[in-house]
């Protein structure tokens, strides 16, 4: 998958986060791995920001960290699409036309 460099930051940071949270926990890429239920590679993938890994494996990281609540930040608060919504509600619309 080919990715913006804009994007690719995006990934190796929260990759970069995910390895910092494992370190601060003081928990081995082995026990990760065994709770979580993926192998090394795909924990040293995560952990790279690779953007092939599945989504679901993120999270059962997360999980691991107690961390899983923070996935549901993500699009939440969509400032710009709650203004295209609600500039669409202003719209008046014209009455139908009936017949008499």
């Amino acid at each position: 998958m080919i990715l913006l460099p804009s994007h690719q930051k995006i990934l190796s940071q929260l990759g970069e986060d995910i390895k910092l949270a494992r370190l601060r926990r003081k928990l081995s890429t082995e026990q990760v791995c065994e709770r979580a239920g993926i192998s090394r590679s795909t924990l040293w993938q995560i952990e790279k920001g690779t953007p092939s890994v599945a989504i679901g494996s993120y999270l059962h990281v997360l999980f691991i960290f107690g961390l899983e609540k923070n996935f549901l930040a993500i699009a939440n608060d969509d400032v710009l699409g709650r203004k295209l919504q609600d500039a669409e509600i202003l719209v008046k619309k014209r009455a139908s036309k009936t017949k008499k």
